[in-house]
């Protein structure tokens, strides 16, 4: 009878303490429960330990109720990628670019007066003082043909400059068909307007080339391309050296555009044009000095400017022989 009563006694005590706690645990199922015992029980706390204790209970849950809502996106949140709405925007921005450009326009070149355009005798064209400085250009070297030589360009030290470096191999791709490489390069984007329109550099009041760069020794080559669409002309440039002194220090270089020489496919012609200033898409470095190894070069910044020193026009001849057109 003993053994009958404590066992009857037991299964009250365990049907009276055994909760289930599905609401708390979800992801337990209703086999979850909340196990407690009479014997293990706190004695009662005093009325304001227990409202301190409930409120630190609150606190708590509260925080945990809050990260649980961080940790969790709502499908409402998510953003929303519209190809028609980005296409409208693209549109909206193009327009308001051929509006600036029409109002432009009408008040003077760039914007600017006519007469503060005419009196200006310096300008700064290309100038690296930021990462969006650098998306103007872009760089390339014999890997193109299967070269081995390797070309990077970075911000100088301060974010003050551009630095042009990598290194330069004449060992020429092993493919049967090229015998000859070692080169690397730095060309300028040609500038866009308004529906990618191409645009052009007019420096037609301008007549020297002005640039401070700081080198390795190396010599460069400096390349001008005209604005021409006309696919035979597109490998025409005109170009020019600049020689880098080395060491630590910068040189400014000047370069007269009647120096610039006519070249097709890096071969200079027999007949030579003078440079049209009027119509410039771009500019362009290139090392080709066949001398193996690691080089360098720093460029603060590109501009133009007059010099009224130089009034030579164009310094090279022609005779009728190579160019009877330019005798007519």
């Amino acid at each position: 009878m003993a053994l009958v009563h404590k066992l009857l006694n037991g299964t009250y005590i365990l049907r009276k303490c055994l909760k289930p706690s599905v609401a708390s645990c979800p992801f337990l199922g209703t086999r979850s429960a909340d196990y407690c015992s009479s014997s293990l029980e706190k004695p009662a706390a005093a009325p304001g330990k227990a409202s301190s204790q409930r409120k630190t209970e609150g606190n708590l849950e509260g925080h945990h109720q809050r990260e649980v809502a961080l940790d969790i996106t709502s499908p409402e949140d998510k953003p929303e990628v519209s190809f028609d709405k980005a296409i409208k925007e693209e549109i909206k921005d193009h327009f308001r670019r051929l509006k600036n450009d029409i109002v432009n326009h009408w008040i003077g070149p760039e914007g600017r007066p006519l007469h503060e355009v005419l009196m200006e005798q310096a300008k700064v064209v290309w100038q690296f003082r930021g990462k969006e400085d650098l998306d103007k250009w872009i760089v390339t070297s014999d890997k193109a043909i299967g070269g081995r030589s390797e070309v990077f360009l970075k911000m100088g030290k301060s974010n003050r400059s551009a630095l042009l470096y990598g290194t330069l191999s004449s060992e020429a791709p092993q493919d049967g068909e090229s015998d000859r490489s070692g080169y690397c390069a730095m060309i300028s984007k040609i500038p866009r307007g308004p529906f990618e329109r191409k645009t052009f550099y007019d420096w037609s009041q301008f007549n020297t080339l002005y640039l401070r760069v700081r080198g390795d020794g190396r010599p460069w080559m400096v390349n001008i391309r005209e604005d021409m669409d006309i696919i035979q002309r597109k490998d025409q440039m005109y170009s020019y050296f600049m020689f880098t002194r080395g060491g630590p220090y910068w040189q400014e270089v000047k370069i007269p555009f009647s120096k610039f020489f006519f070249s097709n496919r890096g071969r200079i012609r027999d007949a030579q044009y003078q440079l049209l200033l009027d119509k410039i898409s771009s500019i362009g470095f290139t090392l080709a000095d066949k001398v193996d190894g690691p080089f360098f070069l720093e460029i603060d910044f590109i501009g133009v400017f007059t010099d009224p020193a130089h009034t030579e026009e164009f310094a090279y001849e022609n005779s009728p022989e190579l160019s009877p057109r330019l005798f007519k």
